[in-house]
């Protein structure tokens, strides 16, 4: 005999469906009228929100000597039971068995006391003493907890809330497990952005055959935060489950994963890329990204968006790089159409240029999977192999000889400012000279005077 819990409430036992996407979820509506049909380019199959998720009653139908509690209370559903049971020719399983105040073991109020009675359970259902031991003495469920229970023809089902009470002629209803929804056991993390995305909880159940014992998965609990969700698929079909708690029974639903919808930011560096004369680089940029669309995601294949974006912008940077030279990436102000800012280094310039190319491509690939490419820079390049150990050496002594013809240049201006300077004393003092011959002697030897300290 088992008492549970029924009608799951606010999580969702999954037994089938198609596709679907919530529409608190709503498709991402920002940019321009390209973007738009570029994102609608690609349609998810859609049907009914919630068919892949819909809550299986097992108290819809009748079963034998099964009882829901109902608004009267266990005791109630009990004396229910028994009476059917009694009805149908079988030994009742309530103690007749009153409470003594000097010895045995207690039921405390609140709780059931269960005894073997010549071979047959009975139940104790008024606290006090009792002569003799308890085989066991429990209650029900506690808050946010719930029961997955197996009935005598294996059907597995979520209880909660009310709960039931059953007796197994022919097997038994098996509590396979208890959870408490509010803490999971599990935590699943993105593995790239290490944050945390859910938690969840398996509840087996295992059968054995001749050889070996195998065990399965009956019951995967999930708990997911705000502004997350997850995705469930069975065959082809995909359904968006929004942020709060669910359970899946149905073994032919696969939980896809969980992903966030906030915005997220990492470092990625990229595979070496090869420009058009055979000098290998690698790059590393910084992401900035936001999930908006996670079903198109999970329809091509990919686990998180990072692992998306990744193979995106590989591709396209290749496509990039393949068309330059190493020289015009060292040496050139600006790269193709771009304008660079005057006076800035030919490294920033090429790193300029490429994150303009590279985040204008990203962006209308990146809406093909659901994402918003938020930021993208290019933070550091590496050119390797040994061209560009050549070049670079070259490279360098053209600067340091350019640095050394600009000191050249530099003196021999100054020095031809310093004969200009002498000259123009010499001047002076000569015209001094031809005024002093005009002047009266006091006047031409001040003049003189003056223009010889001059």
């Amino acid at each position: 005999m088992n008492r549970a819990v029924s009608d799951f409430g606010d999580a969702s036992t999954v037994v089938g469906g198609r596709s679907t996407a919530h529409s608190k979820h709503p498709a991402y509506e920002k940019g321009s009228d390209d973007h738009h049909k570029i994102a609608s380019s690609f349609e998810v199959p859609h049907i009914e929100a919630g068919e892949l998720t819909k809550i299986e009653d097992y108290f819809a139908e009748q079963h034998p000597f099964v009882v829901k509690v109902g608004k009267d209370g266990l005791l109630a559903a009990l004396q229910e039971l028994d009476l059917e049971l009694r009805n149908s020719g079988h030994d009742s399983i309530l103690s007749k068995k009153n409470p003594t105040n000097w010895t045995g073991s207690e039921v405390n109020p609140g709780y059931l006391g269960f005894i073997n009675h010549g071979g047959m359970p009975k139940l104790l259902t008024r606290p006090g003493r009792y002569p003799g031991a308890l085989i066991r003495n429990w209650s029900g469920l506690s808050q946010n907890q719930a029961a997955v229970v197996s009935d005598p023809q294996n059907h597995i089902f979520i209880v909660k809330n009310s709960g039931f009470v059953a007796l197994g002629i022919a097997g038994s209803y098996d509590v396979l497990g208890i959870v408490d929804q509010t803490h999971l056991t599990g935590v699943v993390k993105d593995h790239v952005t290490s944050a945390v995305l859910g938690y969840s909880q398996e509840v087996t159940m295992t059968a054995s055959n001749r050889n070996n014992k195998q065990t399965y998965v009956v019951a995967t609990f999930l708990n997911i935060p705000a502004n997350n969700c997850a995705i469930l698929q069975k065959g082809d079909d995909l359904e968006l489950l929004p942020a709060g708690q669910h359970c899946i029974t149905n073994p032919n639903v696969t939980l896809r994963g969980l992903y966030t919808l906030g915005e997220n930011q990492f470092e990625m560096p990229t595979k070496d890329i090869y420009t058009r004369d055979q000098v290998p680089v690698s790059l590393t940029l910084y992401l900035k990204w936001q999930l908006t669309q996670p079903l198109k995601l999970a329809t091509h294949g990919y686990q998180t968006p990072y692992d998306a974006l990744m193979d995106k912008t590989q591709s396209i940077l290749t496509q990039i790089v393949a068309h330059l030279d190493y020289s015009s990436m060292v040496k050139a102000r600006s790269i193709g159409p771009d304008n660079m800012e005057e006076g800035a280094d030919g490294s920033s310039q090429f790193l300029d240029a490429l994150r303009t190319r590279a985040m204008d491509d990203l962006h209308i690939a990146a809406m093909e999977y659901g994402i918003v490419l938020k930021d993208l820079a290019v933070i550091d390049r590496q050119f390797k192999g040994e061209i560009a150990s050549t070049m670079d050496h070259l490279t360098k002594r053209a600067l340091q000889a350019q640095v050394e013809a600009a000191n050249v240049d530099r003196e021999n201006s100054n020095k031809v400012k310093q004969e200009e300077g002498t000259l123009a004393v010499a001047r002076i003092k000569a015209k001094a000279r031809n005024v002093c011959a005009t002047c009266p002697f006091t006047f031409g030897w001040l003049i003189t005077m003056l223009a010889d300290r001059g």
